[in-house]
């Protein structure tokens, strides 16, 4: 198989976690017998700096002309006084529009080796933590139109959906569920907000489809307490894009380490964009720190979702699974007094366990 993939490392440490991701997926294709080819693009702050726009047209072209997306990290402090529509995050939203990648799949995975990082405690925690957040990405109140006085007293940003969006994202989670342990928990605000009184009608009649799955509804505050006080409950969640992006964060965060989480984004077609859930993390760029995991996991998606090469993505999981078993940690995994290996010593220790 011959595949060409758009990379775009980004900002901070994008360019160190990518190098590893990169390297692993040639691991891959080497054994396998596949050919990956690669385009590197620039987007978010290293694009600000060299075209002065966060995103070009062309790089979103290439983007589009690519079987897959993969990419790192955008933004940092050097570019947070922009206005913001120049903001280096804004290259992630066009990105995600101009590809028509409106289903964002975050699983929260917790390794049982690395139960200790968790900030819950070992009785909340249980069995373990395998939650899959399905986020619409491509409407909502992030894509709303945008208002402002010119005497800066009052700003409003509009929440609007389409049948049509909701009906989508629902099934790509009823999917998902059916993939999984059958259960769907769609989260939203229908007590207060019109947007999710229709959220919920539609995702409860898409739900006739899927006899199987069994759904349930909850608000999004409880949602939040829900997962802290009990994360076994959930299978899938599915949720609007702002709640979904508060939700998923805060998922990452209970199994013990963002630099471990990876994301995929998918439309209509096998073409998607799969990066980490971590930022650019600028203070520790180029020091051989960052966690490459996430990303190198992010690839392992890619591999399944876009390419159908479930085998070689499992390898990849696998690999990593056996990594953090032997007791390999980077910094932000490492327990106290724990030795730790830079990123580049990660990447390397997976490839070898892939091999």
């Amino acid at each position: 198989m011959e595949k060409y993939i758009a990379v775009i490392p980004g900002d901070g440490i994008g360019p160190d976690i990518i190098k590893e991701a990169v390297k692993t997926l040639d691991t891959v294709a080497s054994i396998y017998g596949h050919t990956f080819r690669y385009n590197y693009l620039l987007a978010g702050g290293s694009s600000i700096d060299e075209y002065g726009i966060p995103l070009t047209e062309e790089t979103l072209k290439e983007a589009k002309d690519s079987d897959s997306v993969l990419l790192g990290a955008v933004g940092g402090p050097k570019w947070d006084g922009m206005e913001g529509s120049k903001r280096p995050e804004k290259a992630l939203l066009a990105l995600r529009s101009g590809l028509g990648l409106y289903c964002n799949l975050r699983p929260a995975l917790m390794y049982k080796a690395l139960s200790s990082s968790s900030p819950l405690k070992s009785e909340v925690i249980g069995d373990g933590i395998d939650v899959m957040i399905v986020r619409e990405l491509t409407g909502g109140i992030y894509f709303g139109e945008k208002k402002k006085a010119e005497d800066g007293s009052w700003a409003s940003d509009l929440m609007k959906y389409s049948t049509a969006e909701i009906e989508r994202i629902s099934r790509k989670a009823f999917e998902a569920a059916r993939k999984r342990r059958h259960k769907l928990t769609s989260v939203d605000k229908a007590n207060v907000l019109e947007t999710s009184r229709l959220w919920r009608k539609v995702v409860s009649k898409v739900a006739e489809d899927y006899p199987d799955v069994e759904l349930s509804h909850l608000y999004v505050d409880n949602a939040a307490m829900q997962l802290v006080k009990n994360p076994g409950q959930f299978d899938v969640i599915v949720t609007e894009n702002m709640f979904g992006d508060i939700l998923s964060d805060e998922a990452s965060m209970i199994t013990g380490s963002i630099g471990m989480l990876s994301s995929a984004s998918l439309g209509e077609g096998k073409g998607g964009m799969y990066e980490p859930i971590h930022g650019s993390a600028p203070d520790i760029a180029g020091k051989d720190i960052a966690n490459p995991i996430a990303t190198i996991l992010s690839a392992a998606s890619m591999l399944r979702y876009s390419f159908d090469l479930d085998t070689e993505a499992k390898a990849i999981e696998d690999a990593v699974e056996k990594v953090i078993n032997g007791g390999v940690r980077t910094f932000d995994i490492a327990g106290k007094g724990e030795k730790y290996v830079g990123t580049e010593e990660m990447g390397k220790a997976i490839r070898e366990a892939i091999k």
